[in-house]
């Protein structure tokens, strides 16, 4: 089904449509949030999250106008923002400390994490190249999506990848040397 047609199947709050959006995106969604956090069950709570205010926008008419894609991981980064806002407010924790936690039984990322090096380079990035990583080496997402997702333009995106890749190469090679 194309995107128009779901979109407005969606707009007619019709439940398979509402479902297939769910099924479609919910899993990608958690793991996004997932490493953002570190924290399974806030990236649960977070998934719900973005389904109950896509469904609020859509009862508004103020549905997705982009890609729905880019709109459902840019409403999960706006809910991840403002969980770290409001916890900071209470606890201190900064966000490029918390998503890196370990991951749970059964999540497989060692693929894209495969040296702990890396990994541990991740907390040195600042939180956007952080999120262009994120959203192009682990989601998978294509440059126009990320700018979608970031609301900046691709050119913007290939840069912060270009300074996020670099830093962590010379991140890497100082660990080694140490």
């Amino acid at each position: 089904m194309s995107e128009a047609a779901l979109r407005e199947r969606a707009i007619a709050l019709d439940p398979g449509a509402l479902g297939e959006i769910y099924d479609t995106y919910a899993g990608k969604l958690y793991g996004y949030i997932y490493h953002r956090t570190g924290d399974a069950k806030l990236s649960e709570d977070l998934a719900g999250d973005v389904f109950v205010r896509m469904l609020e926008a859509i009862r508004s008419d103020r549905g997705w106008n982009t890609s729905l894609q880019g709109w459902l991981y840019r409403i999960a980064h706006n809910l991840i923002i403002d969980h770290f806002r409001r916890a900071s407010n209470r606890e201190g924790v900064e966000l490029d400390e918390r998503w890196m936690a370990p991951a749970e039984p059964g999540f497989n990322f060692e693929g894209v994490f495969a040296s702990n090096q890396l990994r541990l380079g991740m907390r040195f990035l600042t939180d956007e190249q952080q999120q262009v990583v994120i959203l192009k080496f682990v989601e998978g997402l294509g440059n126009a999506e990320v700018a979608e997702i970031m609301g900046k333009t691709e050119g913007a995106i290939k840069a912060l990848q270009h300074r996020a890749l670099n830093a962590l190469r010379n991140i890497v090679e100082t660990q080694v040397e140490v």
